[in-house]
C-alpha cells in the first residue's frame, strides 16, 4: 500500500475563492426546519449591508414563495453562525456584526416547522 501524500511546501498560489476575488463577500444562508431549500443560499452581498435589511428586503426574494416565511417574526428568529448560538443586532451591518466572506448563518423561526409541520 503506498503511504498517505504529504505536502512538503506552502502553497504557491491564493485559493480562487478567497474574498478579494468577488465583488463582494459571499454569505451563505440557511433555514432550518425548511427543507423545501435544500441547502443555504449564498448571497454576494456588501459588507455594508445592514442586517436588517437582509431579513426585510434580501430574504423575501429568495425565501417568500414558502407558505410560512409570511409568518417569519424577526424579533423572534434564532440564529447560528457556523453551527454556533449568535445574535445578530440588526441595527449594524453585517460586517458589523462580524459576518465575514464565505460565513454561514441559519435563522431557525418558533412556530414554523415546514409545511405541515413536515420540515419542507
Amino acid at each position: 500500500m503506498n503511504a498517505p501524500a504529504t505536502l512538503t511546501a506552502p502553497r504557491a498560489t491564493a485559493p480562487r475563492d478567497c474574498g478579494v476575488r468577488f465583488a463582494a463577500p459571499l454569505l451563505y444562508v440557511g433555514w432550518a426546519d425548511h427543507l423545501m431549500f435544500g441547502a443555504p443560499v449564498s448571497l454576494c452581498l456588501s459588507a455594508r449591508t445592514p442586517f436588517a435589511a437582509l431579513c426585510t428586503q434580501v430574504l423575501p426574494g429568495i425565501f417568500g414563495s414558502h407558505p410560512d416565511f409570511s409568518q417569519v417574526n424577526w424579533d423572534r428568529a434564532s440564529w447560528t453562525r457556523a453551527g454556533q448560538p449568535w445574535q445578530p443586532d440588526p441595527g449594524k451591518t453585517l460586517a458589523q456584526n462580524g459576518l465575514t466572506h464565505k460565513d454561514l448563518i441559519e435563522f431557525r423561526t418558533p412556530g414554523l416547522r415546514g409545511i405541515g409541520g413536515s420540515g419542507s
